[in-house]
């Protein structure tokens, strides 16, 4: 035997009609305090000290960042002087 019940009425009626609270309000006032700390937060952080905080071990100066590339262009580590060339201009095999 197959039965089928088709109840027609609105998500709150059938929270009503089961006794279950109304959390609305609760997640109104929830979500709000969460989007202002949010919005406080972002108002109170500059893009520079977000950069700082998600990589620490970037350049943190515009002069490094360019000490950095210009030994990454150069095949250099920052800190290190170039590598010597063989005698006599010669390749090593």
């Amino acid at each position: 035997m197959k039965i089928n019940v088709e109840i027609d009425c609105s998500p709150e009626e059938l929270r009503q009609s089961f006794g279950l609270p109304d959390l609305r309000p609760m997640q109104d006032a929830v979500l709000k305090a969460m989007q202002q700390q949010m919005i406080d937060s972002v108002a109170r952080t500059s893009p520079e000290a977000l950069m700082r905080n998600w990589m620490p071990l970037f350049p943190q100066s515009p002069e490094q960042m360019q000490q950095v590339m210009t030994a990454f262009f150069r095949g250099l580590t920052p800190g290190r002087s170039p590598p010597e060339s063989p005698p006599g201009g010669q390749k090593k095999a």
